[in-house]
């Protein structure tokens, strides 16, 4: 499998780290990492980590104005593309088609060629135009899995939460984690 990781300067970009944690221990899979300068921005400004703590679990990392990169053509076929977290400001650009650096222009591949497409969004609260650009992206054929909280699986810290929207946003590539605690449902409600 082949996955293109965009991470953009929302806040939330240790998601993106936790993302590719996981994705490593998954056999078979090829991972090619874009940044934008935003993301770096806030990467220093929201973790301790050190950038190459997430640079290192891709195997292919680029800088967003390359637009020669191999993941800026459809005919580099890949299994689509995760943005996490997604900026408003990436998420407009993805909807209008305006492919200024290399996040977006996979996108746009990823869109043109029928690859799938998930977006975590990172904003709160959503106005107007955000909920208008979300609801057009899901009309391309983007799946939105925002960052949502959630207690059925039993979440003891942040890192609980983040790891299960992980689980959820790999489950669109019928990747099943351990760490991931589905809800398995009741019965004697």
């Amino acid at each position: 499998m082949r996955l293109i990781v965009g991470v953009t300067g929302a806040s939330g970009v240790e998601m993106s780290y936790y993302l590719l944690k996981l994705l490593r221990q998954v056999d078979d899979v090829e991972i090619h990492l874009v940044m934008t300068s935003g993301a770096r921005t806030t990467w220093k400004l929201e973790t301790d980590r050190k950038l190459e703590d997430l640079t290192d679990l891709a195997d292919h990392v680029y800088d967003e104005k390359n637009f020669a990169a191999s993941i800026s053509s459809g005919s580099f076929v890949t299994d689509g593309m995760i943005v996490m977290p997604c900026s408003m400001k990436t998420l407009a650009g993805i909807v209008s088609g305006y492919a200024d650096n290399l996040v977006l222009r996979a996108a746009d591949v990823c869109l043109k060629e029928n690859r799938k497409l998930i977006l975590v969004p990172r904003e709160m609260p959503l106005g107007k135009v955000h909920l208008r650009n979300l609801s057009e992206s899901s009309d391309l054929g983007c799946t939105i899995i925002p960052p949502m909280l959630t207690f059925y699986n039993g979440p003891k810290s942040v890192e609980d939460m983040i790891i299960h929207i992980v689980g959820k946003v790999l489950l669109q590539f019928g990747i099943n984690i351990k760490e991931f605690k589905a809800w398995e449902g009741e019965d004697n409600v």
